[in-house]
């Protein structure tokens, strides 16, 4: 499944509820749940937070796959497939430039997952 711009929806449960909520507030709506579980399960595996890490660290916020195979000590192949999981859940993007593709942090993504755990109130 490829996430697009995660939508924390709450379950409408009265007038008051209109903003988003986390998932400790209003319920989530089954589409929202869907959205959010996909964004963890890219999330949850150590290689791929780690590659999350490096390209947002990384100058410019962006990287290229030839700047992250040595860095994690992982073949170019492997690198990639971490990084296309974290691209089809829509956590970092891709641009093709020649024979390389460069990745970057989806703006604000890693926030919507902080906002969406959270048990503040807002």
């Amino acid at each position: 499944m490829t996430a697009t711009a995660l939508t924390l929806t709450p379950a409408p449960t009265g007038a008051d509820d209109a903003c988003c909520s986390s998932v400790t507030g209003t319920p989530l709506t089954a589409d929202a749940a869907e959205q959010l579980a996909v964004l963890l399960k890219a999330l949850a595996e150590p290689m791929r937070l780690r590659l999350l890490s490096l390209v947002a660290a990384h100058e410019d916020g962006e990287a290229c796959v030839c700047d992250l195979t040595a860095p994690v000590g992982l073949s170019q192949s492997t690198v990639s497939h971490h990084l296309k999981v974290l691209v089809d859940a829509g956590l970092l993007t891709r641009e093709k430039r020649g024979v390389w593709s460069y990745y970057r942090l989806v703006p604000d993504v890693l926030d919507t997952v902080a906002d969406a755990l959270s048990t503040r109130a807002r």
